[in-house]
């Protein structure tokens, strides 16, 4: 399983005939996504070629609007490609049509457009009382289901399907990551966003993760600034049964000195990498020093039994675990234990 995103999912791009919303198309099409048109106003009624993951041309039809899009072509995740000057009326388009997945790739939005569509789609809430909308980023790489579609530009060719769950802040460490542990495989991998504001969460991603029945373990990434990682680890003692590590960037960053993404900020003793790692470690998560190391920690987990077999929800799966601990003192769970606990 994945989620969020999967081979069913039906994808148009925002800003599919730009420079970035072209080549990113293409990319996304060689990964196997199921990219079922575009958005541009200016273009309506147009198409633009491209070739499919078999190397067939496809003709992908440009729309006027995001809701005729999702109309015309049952799209239910979009993807926005366009200038951080023109984001926030794309996103808001998107929330306003009901499309179920944002994936906002645009790195420079002003805070305050960011906040603005962000909490126009807490306002669009479904028969369950949940923002119809999911947005993912602003100012991120997007996520990938290994083997079944990519929404952004994570390179699709740096690691195959496997159990492993990766929710991180950062791009780039996103991509190491999953090249580091490209032997094991990945459920799915989203990048969230560096930004003060910002959809999809730690907490989102490690509550998504804990449900899903093929995810067997977590990495998660974080950096300095904020209190995100410090309300990730609360989360994950209270609600996540399965192995997470971590990785916090910018361990010798300078205070008051902003690094890299806007939220990257430290202010006195908060939002520190040693205050988040000791935050995480009080909560049971490994949290390696690199990259490197941290994927390390994640192998050695995964490699300390036999992996649990697919259960059917995250209630079943903490009963399992209990009754595996129980009968079996030598089963996965009490080897997990025995690594957080060095």
């Amino acid at each position: 399983m994945s989620i969020y995103l999967n081979k069913d999912s039906k994808v148009i791009v925002q800003g599919i005939t730009g420079g970035e919303g072209t080549k990113h198309t293409a990319l996304m099409l060689k990964a196997g996504t199921n990219i079922v048109g575009g958005v541009n106003a200016r273009k309506a009624g147009t198409t633009v070629a491209h070739k499919d993951l078999d190397g067939n041309d496809v003709e992908l039809p440009v729309f006027g609007s995001v809701s005729e899009a999702m109309e015309k072509t049952g799209a239910d995740v979009s993807v926005v490609f366009v200038p951080p000057k023109f984001a926030k009326d794309a996103a808001v388009e998107a929330i306003e049509a009901g499309i179920g997945l944002l994936v906002v790739i645009t790195e420079g939005i002003p805070v305050q457009d960011s906040a603005e569509f962000f909490n126009l789609s807490l306002t669009k809430t479904g028969a369950n009382g949940q923002p119809t909308t999911r947005i993912i980023g602003p100012n991120c790489p997007g996520i990938i289901t290994p083997g079944e579609a990519l929404a952004g530009i994570t390179p699709a060719n740096i690691s195959g399907k496997g159990p492993i769950g990766l929710v991180s802040k950062s791009g780039t460490l996103t991509y190491q990551m999953m090249y580091e542990l490209r032997d094991i495989g990945f459920s799915t991998s989203i990048g969230i966003g560096g930004d003060p504001v910002i959809g999809t969460t730690h907490i989102d991603a490690l509550e998504a993760f804990e449900a899903d029945p093929e995810t067997e373990a977590i990495v998660m990434i974080g950096e300095i600034g904020g209190d995100a990682e410090e309300r990730a680890a609360a989360y994950i003692k209270e609600h996540v049964t399965k192995p997470v590590v971590g990785y916090v960037a910018g361990f010798t960053a300078p205070e008051g000195k902003t690094m890299g993404h806007a939220g990257a900020i430290v202010s006195g003793s908060s939002g520190t990498a040693e205050a988040k790692k000791e935050a995480l470690e009080a909560a049971g998560v490994k949290v390696g020093k690199t990259p490197s190391e941290t994927a390390k920690l994640l192998r050695e987990i995964y490699t300390a039994g036999e992996k649990p077999a697919p259960v059917e929800s995250a209630k079943e799966a903490v009963a399992d675990a209990a009754e595996t601990a129980k009968e079996k003192s030598g089963g996965l769970v009490d080897k997990i234990r025995g690594v957080f606990r060095k």
